[in-house]
């Protein structure tokens, strides 16, 4: 498969997910969560459905293992076809890529997120999750350093039954764009 059927592939999945949720919005027209409102509880979420429960399970999963392995744990989760797209960065297509590229140690840096929304698709074997994401360091002064943003994960169930990223995705904030999607406490 080529760069470009893979990039129509990634583009048309994230297409069918949404035209699958019934989303008639433009992505430009989406709307972040309202940050006076307070923030869903999952527990007595009326949208949480297996699919959805599925989903924030799986990054609750990824997340743990970036934060204790690292770069290491970060491309473990990719399927072989994966591609991993980061601010301003050529894409790394494939998990020998992502692999390279994630050579960190979570002593040295330290990557977490939290979900906002996930979506499963109608056939129950993609499905998406969008949220925020903070990357701490040290500058050369000892001093931390964080680095704010989205992401959006698309993950696929393999032929094995095991869930990989098949898509990652995210893009830094202004740090005047504020907290309008992160829940409490995080």
């Amino acid at each position: 498969m080529t760069k470009h059927s893979k990039r129509i592939l990634i583009a048309t999945m994230v297409a069918a997910l949404a035209t699958a949720a019934g989303t008639r919005t433009a992505w430009s027209q989406l709307a972040f969560p309202d940050p006076a409102k307070p923030a869903t509880n999952l527990l007595t979420d009326a949208s949480m459905q297996p699919g959805k429960a599925l989903l924030y399970d799986l990054e609750a999963k990824f997340d743990k293992d970036v934060l204790e392995r690292g770069g290491e744990g970060f491309a473990a989760w990719f399927a072989e076809d994966g591609v991993a797209l980061g601010n301003g960065a050529a894409p790394l297509i494939g998990k020998v890529a992502i692999a390279k590229n994630a050579n960190w140690s979570p002593k040295v840096y330290r990557l977490s997120w939290t979900p906002t929304d996930a979506l499963m698709g109608p056939s129950g074997d993609m499905g998406y999750t969008w949220g925020h994401y903070d990357g701490k360091s040290k500058d050369a002064n000892g001093n931390e350093v964080v680095v704010s943003g989205r992401y959006m994960t698309i993950w696929r169930r393999q032929p094995d039954g095991q869930w990989k990223v098949v898509l990652d995705a995210g893009a830094t904030e202004p740090a005047e764009s504020g907290d309008c999607c992160r829940l409490p406490g995080h």
